[in-house]
């Protein structure tokens, strides 16, 4: 099968569908990669590196987009919409459920359009979103850190403290995979740690991973009022397959927080749990609102473009070798993979975005 992958469009972002490894795995069972100039290029990867992989470099991007099956890392843009068409299969992130206009491109074109973040094995893990959740709970923090610095419009508190000073605050909404990876770049850091989760299971797991160095709580209304206004950073890590995220934290309850304090909403690209945040970018990363320091990228991995794509492919390789061999036959052969399918034959697919788009069914 003939395979493209285009250049990331979205802003700074640096990874790519395919590595040269994978690359060369796919030439080798005689499939065609055609990668656009220069896609590789912010996470380390030459055109060159592609060549002696086996892959063919072509100079635009709709030489890739002609091609049956495309691979991506981030949801297509408006100007990528014009390149959608029925007889491609569209293997990316997507996170439709906050992407009404390209929900309805999607459906318009006929597109197959399989979702990382919705393919999911028979115990209910996520193993493409995953390996971006740990990397963005750990940013998550990282970033955090860096804005509560006084020259970036934050507290000035460092997270670790100092003997004789307590140390910074850090409060995360959601125990998952980026709730569970925040708290251990946290911990680290020295920092006091706060995670609140409906899920009595989760916390229990949690407990038997972080002991008393972490407070565990059940989330609800009267506890977010009692502990969001003393966090220096908070972290939102909230995910419900496939649907909007819930919004947890108020607009009046924000306002609550101290000036300079920070907000670090990883479920933004889910359409965010903080009423006040929106989606930023890497170039314009954070604004002020009431004081308190919003941070909203939603393609926060990449930042840090080598070790994500790596990761990433990692994860996503059996399924492109799949996909390559068997085509959509494949959706019939695993049933994980099928789970990711949300759009195909001009309608909407994926159950829990037919929930958040009733009208376009």
């Amino acid at each position: 099968m003939e395979i493209g992958v285009p250049k990331e469009i979205k802003d700074q972002e640096f990874r790519v569908g395919l590595s040269p490894s994978s690359v060369r795995v796919l030439n080798d069972r005689g499939h065609r990669v055609f990668v656009e100039t220069a896609a590789g290029l912010g996470a380390g990867f030459s055109d060159e590196d592609y060549q002696k992989a086996g892959g063919k470099i072509v100079e635009k991007a709709a030489q890739v987009w002609d091609k049956p099956l495309i691979v991506k890392v981030k949801e297509p843009l408006k100007a990528e919409y014009g390149f959608l068409n029925k007889e491609a299969l569209l293997f990316t992130y997507l996170h439709l459920a906050a992407e009404r206009y390209l929900t309805e491109a999607l459906i318009e074109s006929g597109t197959t359009a399989i979702a990382y973040e919705t393919v999911e094995l028979a115990d209910g893990r996520l193993p493409l979103l995953t390996p971006m959740s740990v990397i963005a709970g750990r940013l998550s923090v990282q970033f955090g850190a860096r804005y509560l610095e006084k020259q970036q419009g934050g507290r000035g508190v460092l997270l670790g403290g100092f003997p004789g000073v307590s140390p910074g605050q850090v409060v995360i909404l959601g125990g998952g995979v980026v709730g569970t990876e925040a708290a251990r770049i946290a911990i680290g850091m020295g920092a006091k740690v706060t995670i609140l989760d409906i899920n009595v299971e989760r916390l229990a797991y949690l407990e038997t991973l972080f002991g008393s160095r972490v407070e565990l709580l059940y989330s609800s209304p009267a506890q977010l009022e009692n502990v969001v206004p003393k966090a220096d950073l908070l972290i939102g890590a909230v995910l419900v397959l496939g649907k909007r995220a819930p919004t947890l934290v108020s607009r009046s309850l924000v306002a609550k927080m101290n000036p300079g304090s920070v907000i670090v909403d990883v479920a933004v690209d889910q359409g965010g749990c903080v009423e006040t945040l929106r989606a930023t970018s890497h170039s314009q990363p954070t604004y002020l609102e009431s004081g308190v320091v919003h941070y909203g990228v939603p393609n926060m991995p990449g930042a840090v473009p080598w070790t994500a794509t790596q990761a990433l492919n990692n994860s996503t390789l059996p399924y492109v070798i799949k996909l390559a061999d068997h085509g959509l036959k494949a959706l019939d052969q695993d049933v994980s993979l099928a789970k990711g399918l949300n759009v195909a034959n001009h309608r909407l697919i994926h159950p829990a975005v037919r929930e958040v788009f009733p009208d376009l069914i």
